[in-house]
């Protein structure tokens, strides 16, 4: 099965959604994100989504992520 992006999901792909972010968690512990961690899913040209199919980033690690996304003073 080959998803592109978020935008070619269908209700049929939520079974295998709801698999990777439970595993997410779990994964992210097992490599030492025991005190929090981000999952973050890259979609089309603005979201920067570089490979063409979809995957799930999970970042963490002993010491605090950066900030999100800064918005710009017009938002």
């Amino acid at each position: 099965m080959h998803v592109a992006s978020m935008y070619d999901l269908a209700d049929g792909d939520a079974p295998v959604m709801g698999r990777i972010m439970t595993l997410a968690g779990r994964l992210a512990r097992e490599l030492g994100a025991n005190d929090g961690f981000r999952t973050i899913v890259n979609t089309g040209r603005v979201g920067r989504q570089d490979v063409p199919h979809l995957h799930v980033h999970v970042i963490g690690g002993p010491e605090p992520l950066g900030p999100m996304i800064l918005r710009s003073k017009n938002q």
